[in-house]
This record gives structure tokens, sequence and C-alpha cells, in this order.
């Protein structure tokens, strides 16, 4: 007769509650260890695909499994799945019937799933393990079994690159045993590199062929490479696979991508300088601290400690059941203070009781009264960070009281970080409480390793670039935006914010990230065009297609379980459930309030198992925050100085946002292969004079003694063109002295110097800075406007020529308005012409040159022979200029500058001119 299918089926979903490094080391039961587990059974393949597409991961895991003994016999699938992954869809095929797996709510499953074993049909049991799907299937003699699972995970960077990790334990040979990574970055792969725990002889198979936005990674051995030895029957293949990835970022504007109705924007800016930090260590030195752990904490401290720079603040609280600190205030972290702090650490005894509260109530009054007392520098970071290997035994032992308490005084400004030790410690109270005041939580494994541990977390939040990032979208293009406004953005990490776009006729869509950096305020412009990357998407094989829509979710789901485990009410709490549940519905995720249900027909009747998510208190699986209301900024209007006013794009296909400047018609300038264009407004007329220097040579264009210098240093063209090398402005310095701040714009990026803070920036975004007195605009990939105090203002306009131009190399242009307020000794090529000489032009005359008038000048107590000629202005039309007619004067501008334009060259981009 007909097969009976499942007898006994058995399906285990497990938490994403505790961290997935060590597993196959915690898991003792030699069955935990085996995808494919059963006796006499032949496993045909094993294969495993994941699909990266912007960060988000598509990962399935397919097994064919015959039952070759003589005997009916369960057989079982288990699958290690990455903490932070939901599964998305499990089918099996049993002798030709499929089951199907479908997300449902959690008590709703159970109903379905309890009616059809009262009918006697697929009987599962449901257990918990960690973090292992698993499914057992009983099956008569010669049927053949087909798994396949399927879950989802978004990437997070970490210290500058992000991990993506499989476990590999088949338990036994497979014929057919492949691994195949796809990533898809249109940015561009930075680099990527793929390494397993496998063993020395598997090391070397792994393959990877990539180009700039693609990369495939590929993992095969042969049943003899599988083998542990010549002749064993035993399989080498039992580990972790791992790639790591980063990608290309142009630069610090980030990443805004639009794809099937949604859209991701991706910010992890580099090369800004580190904010400085206020730290309160507080060290669990309880009994159970004893041995290994304190060893391990000591080591850590003394590398972290040593990392503190003079900027730093810091002090060490110690608790068992009484409190002690090392300084009661905060201290700078001078090297001989981290000396003193480093004896005091190592001198710590582990004994008593555990008194958490008390110690972290301690911490935050030691930042409340730091910060009262003005000792705290406003755009420093302030954080706690707790280590603690066990659950309060002493004072506040309550972990809810405990947690109203830090709250209730910790400040909007101050962040706690929560390490738990082993497993003794109930880490979701750490993890809640953590979320709770703006950090993260980790665990740490009480091994030889925890030192390295902490020191990598320590690493991960030791360098804040930026504080009180918000980014915005215009009001009416989105809706349904995740988290968008974040405390804090460690350098190496990335923050990412997903939503749906509004239905409109828009081709792009833009974003304004405004931040405050260590010494700046930072506004910064994306855009995206909306309908590219699906263009792109619908010609690649490999890429997941509908990434964009499930990564929102993923983000949005986690951050409601975030929102759900500090819930105030139950109302609220059941609000969020609601909503939690629609999306995981809607999306097919396996979260802790949804089960899979997996059907499948026999004959035409149904037949049910239930796959579930283990209870909540466990469940700790979302970075962060709680979201706060959207508050969304219309448009960024530029403060651009009153004679730069931003006109209409005169060609439509222009991205919005990039404007066209009117400047006046009369401005002072230098352009090209320096051409020197002087207004004199009292005059009513234009000068011009070229300089004859050399690649490398830097020109003083102003010095105002004491307050203000700007220099550009000049670069030569590729090669000789009649028989000489043309000049051009490579690179333009701006400093002011009073502000100590220099500006320096190069061609290839713009750099950003206060005192000992560097900031670089690229062509690639539109950003606004402000530095207290002085404002840089820099408009993509056209020019950089620098103001000083509203009274002087500065253009470099870029030129960019074709890469494999035999002559012509990119260069810079500068223009100045005649407004410009200076004192009045100021000088320089330009700066002298601010004092307006008296110059009187006569005896025009027809020169050799038809189209050129000759005449005489009168300057200076000097006269000059001038030809009457005109100079281009690139401000209006970077291709081919508007002329502007002018006096030209000739050998570099002798008798109408002062001395020689020799006098004019400096040392350094940052000099001051010397008495001419």
């Amino acid at each position: 007769g007909s097969m009976k299918t499942p007898v006994l089926l058995c399906v285990l979903l497990f938490s994403q509650s505790w961290a997935f490094d060590l597993i196959h080391v915690l898991c003792f039961d030699y069955l935990c260890m085996q995808a494919i587990q059963g006796n006499d059974i032949t496993v045909k393949s094993y294969k495993v695909e994941s699909r990266i597409t912007l960060r988000f991961a598509h990962t399935t895991v397919k097994s064919s499994v015959v039952n070759s003994g003589p005997n009916a016999q369960s057989i079982g699938f288990n699958v290690q799945i990455p903490k932070r992954a939901f599964i998305n869809n499990f089918t099996m095929n049993v002798n030709g019937i499929t089951f199907v797996g479908s997300v449902k709510e959690k008590t709703m499953a159970r109903k379905l799933y309890a009616q059809a074993r009262a009918r006697g049909k697929a009987a599962g049991i449901v257990r918990y393990a960690m973090e292992t799907f698993r499914t057992e299937v009983h099956v008569p003699p010669g049927s053949k079994v087909e798994f396949e699972l399927h879950y989802q995970e978004m990437m997070q960077r970490k210290l500058g690159v992000y991990q993506h990790t499989l476990h590999l334990q088949p338990g036994r040979l497979v014929p057919l045993l492949q691994v195949d990574v796809y990533i898809f970055e249109p940015k561009g792969i930075k680099f990527v590199t793929a390494s397993n725990t496998l063993g020395e002889q598997l090391a070397d198979l792994t393959k990877i062929s990539h180009t700039k936005e693609k990369a495939h990674i590929v993992f095969k051995p042969t049943l003899q490479q599988q083998r542990k030895c010549e002749n064993c029957t035993e399989s080498a293949v039992d580990g972790v696979f791992t790639v790591k990835y980063d990608v290309e970022r142009e630069s610090n504007a980030g990443e805004l991508e639009v794809s099937d109705g949604h859209f991701i924007q991706f910010f992890a800016p580099s090369d800004l300088s580190p904010l400085s930090k206020n730290i309160v260590f507080v060290i669990d030195v309880s009994g159970s601290m004893w041995g290994l752990k304190m060893k391990q904490t000591v080591e850590a401290m003394k590398a972290i400690l040593d990392d503190l720079s003079m900027d730093d603040y810091f002090s060490i609280i110690d608790f068992n059941h009484n409190v002690r600190c090392w300084s009661e205030d905060l201290v700078q972290a001078s090297s001989l203070q981290v000396d003193e702090a480093k004896k005091y650490v190592q001198s710590i005894k582990p004994n008593g009781g555990t008194n958490i509260n008390e110690a972290l109530l301690r911490a935050v009054q030691m930042l409340v009264r730091a910060s009262n007392q003005g000792l705290i520098d406003p755009r420093s970071v302030s954080m706690i960070i707790l280590v603690s290997d066990g659950d309060p035994t002493v004072g506040e032992i309550k972990l809810s009281t405990i947690q109203k308490n830090v709250k209730r005084v910790m400040r909007e400004e101050f962040s706690l970080f929560s390490l738990g030790i082993g497993f003794d410690v109930d880490f979701d109270f750490l993890e809640r409480m953590a979320m709770d005041n703006r950090g993260v939580a980790q665990r740490i494994y009480a091994n030889h390793d925890a030192a390295e541990q902490l020191k990598t977390f320590y690493s991960q939040v030791s360098s804040p670039l930026l504080r009180s990032i918000t980014i915005h979208f215009p009001a009416n293009a989105v809706n349904n935006v995740t988290q968008n406004r974040f405390d804090k953005f460690f350098s190496g990490s990335e923050l990412i914010v997903a939503g749906k776009l509004q239905p409109s006729d828009l081709t792009t869509l833009q974003s304004f990230t405004t931040a405050a950096a260590a010494n700046m305020d930072l506004n910064i412009q994306t855009e995206a065009d909306i309908r590219e990357l699906d263009s792109v998407l619908g010609t690649h094989q490999h890429s997941f297609t509908g990434f964009a829509r499930q990564m929102w979710a993923y983000i949005t789901v986690n951050q409601l379980l975030a929102e759900r485990s500090v819930a105030p009410t139950a109302s609220k709490k059941r609000k969020i459930t609601q909503r939690i549940l629609a999306l995981a519905l809607e999306h097919q995720f396996v979260t802790p309030l949804t089960a899979m249900l997996v059907e499948g027909h026999d004959q035409g009747r149904p037949e049910r198992l239930i796959a579930d998510s283990p209870r909540d208190s466990k469940h700790g699986c979302c970075s962060g925050t709680k979201s706060k209301p959207l508050s969304i900024l219309q448009k960024l209007v530029y403060s651009n100085p009153p004679w730069l006013l931003p006109t209409v794009a005169l060609n439509p296909n222009e991205v919005a946002g990039e404007h066209e400047s009117i400047i006046p018609e009369h401005i002072t300038g230098v352009d090209s292969d320096p051409h020197f264009i002087i207004h004199l407004p009292k005059n009513n007329m234009d000068i011009c004079f070229n300089t004859d220097s050399k690649p490398g040579h830097i020109l003083n264009l102003i010095s105002d003694p004491g307050t203000v210098t700007i220099n550009g240093q000049l670069v030569g063209s590729k090669k000789m063109k009649n028989n000489k090398i043309q000049t051009y402005f490579g690179t333009i310095s701006i400093y002011s002295k009073t502000d100590s701040v220099q500006v320096i714009v190069g061609t290839d990026r713009i750099d950003l110097m206060e005192g000992r803070n560097n900031h670089f920036f690229s062509w690639g975004a539109t950003v606004e800075l402000a530095l207290n007195r002085i404002r840089v605009t820099i408009v993509k990939e056209q020019h950089v406007t620098v103001t000083i105090d509203g009274k002087i203002s500065v253009m470099v306009l870029l030129h960019r020529v074709w890469k494999k131009h035999p002559v012509q190399v990119d260069f810079l242009g500068i223009y100045m308005s005649s407004d410009n307020k200076y004192s009045t000794q100021v000088h320089g090529l330009i700066g002298q012409f601010a004092q307006e000489p008296k110059v009187k032009v006569y005896g025009v005359h027809e020169g050799a040159d038809p189209k050129k008038k000759e005449a005489t000048m009168e300057v200076k107590g000097n006269k000059l022979a001038v030809t009457r000629g005109w100079q281009k202005d690139y401000r209006h039309d970077k291709k081919r200029g508007s002329d502007v007619y002018c006096w030209f004067i000739h050998n570099s501008g002798k008798g109408f500058i002062d001395g020689s334009y020799t006098s004019y060259i400096l040392p350094q981009l940052d000099s001051f001119l010397t008495a001419i």
C-alpha cells in the first residue's frame, strides 16, 4: 500500500539569545554536532548558498538523504544558524510529498498543530537547543528525504568588516558538498577574504573570484578531501566557514540605495578625528570572579587603559558587597594616572557578594558631578562600561528595580555598555539595561580568550567619531522610516536607516544627514536614482532581488523587539506585539512571537508539523536604542555668502541640489595656468596678468598678518606644450590663524585641520560644515566655499579633465569677492589690491594683433605697456567659461604688483608673506 509518511516528526527551532561563536565547543551531545542524523543513511548532497546583496544575506541550506537501511527510522536535519538571523522558510520532501512551511502566530500555529495530532496525523515535539533548527522525520526503508531551510540576516559592520558565518557540520562524508557565497555591492567591494576552522587540509580549498562590485566564494571539497585522514570514513568538515568583506566608500556622505519601493541609507564615515571620552569602568570583583576570569579582566583592562588618550577622562569602580572607587572623581588619562590605575587593577583580590545597583548608581553620580563641575567637554562622549559575571546578591537584588533606578539617574548624554562574563549571569537583564541607556551588551566566554574578547569589544566603542546623528528625508517622499536618530557613531561601524517610498513621479530621492564631530557640525546631502538599482539587479543571476523589502522589515522587527523588551506598560507591550506579528507574518520571519507550521498532503490529507522559536525572555536580538518620533527636515538651504546666489539649475537633468552660482559680474580670481584677474571697483576696470612659475611653487594670494593667509601650490601639465610646462593651481590653502583652522582644497580631497584634529572630505558629496566662525560648503564635484566670520569669502572651483588626457591635469580656480574685509596690512598677489591703487590708461592704439588694442598704463609710479584682451571666468560655465575683458600686463605683472612675483613664493602652505 501507500507508504505512511511521517510517523514521527520532531522540529526544533532555537532562540537567538546566545552568542554563536563557540557553539560547537559548548554543545557536548554528539548528535548536535551533526547536520544529518541517523544510522544506515546515505547523504547524497549538502549545499549551502548565501546571496548577500547590499549587506543583506539570504542563506539556503539543502540536503538530500536516503534511508538505505533495512528498517524504518528517524532522520534528523539540524542547522545551526547565526544569532541575529530569522528563519523564513523550510520545506521538506518525503518520497515526493512536499511539506511547506508558513509562518503563523504562535498560539494559532499550536492550535492547528493540535488538531492535526488529534486526527492521528504527523506528531511532533518542540524542544529547545542553542540557535539550532532541528527537524526529525520517521520514514520507511528506501525513503528519499530532501530538506531545505532558508534564513535571512543583515550584516553588521564591526571594526571596518562585515562578517558572514556559516556552520558546516554534515556529520559524514558527502559526495556533493558545496558552499557558495555571492556578494553584490554596487558601490564596489573593497576586499573579500574567506577563512575556516576546518583544519589545515581544507584551508586552501576556497576559491574567490571578484570584480569591482561582485564576488563569488566557492568551497567544494571532494569526497577524498573531506576525509579526516587517508582512509578515514570520518569527515574533517566540522566547523565554521567565514567570509569577511567591506565596501568602497568614496565619500563621507554614505550610500543611499532605492529598490522595490524601499530605500536604505548606509552611513559609515571615516577620516574624522575621534571625540574625547569620559569612561567609568565598573568591575565586578565578587568571589566568583576569582581565578581565570579576573586574570583575563586585568589583562584586558591594562591594554584598554593604555589605549586612552590625553584628551580622555576616566575612573574605575570595583564592587563586591561593597563599592570602592579608585578615584572619587574622573581624572585625565595622563601616563602617570594610567600607570596608577593599572597598579590598582592588578592588586584586586576577588571575594564576597555582588552589589550591582550601588556600583552603577555611584558611576552615574561620578559622571553627573564631572558634568556639573564643567570638567566634561560638551562635545565629548560619556560612558559606563560594566563587567560582571553574576546576578546581584547584595543590596537591591530585584532586577527590574535596578533597571528603573539606573534609568532614573542616567542622563540623556550618557551610555551604559554591559559585558556579561560566562553563563551564570542573566544576560537578558544586562542587555535590557544597556538598551535602556543607549548602549549594547555583549556576552564574554569565560575562557583563555576572554581578554581578547573584552579588548575587541572595547575597540568597537573606543573611537566615537560623531554625536547626535539624524538622517532626514523630504517629508512627502518617504514613510515607515526606521530609527533615524542615533546617539553616537563609532569608527568602523555603520548606521542604517530604511523606509518605504511614497508613490510619486520623483526620479531621485535625497537624504540629509546632520551630526556633530569633534570640533564642528556637519550637514551632508546625498541622493539616489530611484530606478537605477532595480535595473541592475534585474540582470544579475545571483543577487537577492527582494532584499530592500526584507531588510526594511528585518530592521523594523528588531527595533520593535527591542522596544517591546523595555515597554513600560502591558498595553504598550500588546500594541508592539501586534505590529511585530503583522510584519513577521507578512515577511515570513520566525520571531519569538511566531512559529512555522509545516504542512504537506498525503493522498489529499493535510499533514502538519510545527517549528517554534523559543520563549521570549531569553530573546535578546536587537541592537539598541529606542527609535524616537521622526522629525523631517524639509530641505536643506545653503547659507551661501550673499554674493553667491543659487539660481535654478539650467539643465533639468542635473541632480536636484546641484546649483549654479551667480557671482557678481566683477570678481577677483585666478584660474587655468595661473591667469590672475584683478577687479578694481573704484576704477571700474579689470586688470590681468600671468605668473611664470614652476610646479611645486607655493604662491601667496592673500596675507593678512597674524590673521589669514591664502596660498596656492602649482602643479604642472603632464608634458610640454610649445616647449613649456603649463602650470595650474593643484592645491589651495586657506589658513585662519585666529581660529587655528586650515582648509586645504586639493583636486582629490579637501582636508580640514583644527588644532590636533584632522578631517578629510571627498569631492563626492555635498556637505556643509560649521567650525565656530568658519563655514565650509562643498558642492559635489563643483566647488568649495570657505567663509570666515562672514567677512572673507573664497570660492575654489574644481576643473576635472579626462583622466587619460595626454597633457592636461585636474586643477583648481579660486575666486574672491571684492567686498572681502581685510585689515589695512593685507598683502599678497591679490591682497595688495584691497587698498586700490590709482590707475590711468591712455594712448589706446591698434596693436600687432588687430583684435587686441594696446595702451599705456600709469600705476604705482610706473608706466607700463598694456594690451586689451580677455580672460576666462569659469564660474558660470566650467567648460567654456565666460569672457572678462581686461588690460593685460606683461612680464608676470611686473610694475603692477609690488616687487617681483618671485617674492610671493613661500615655503609652506600656511606661511605668511614677509615684507616685500
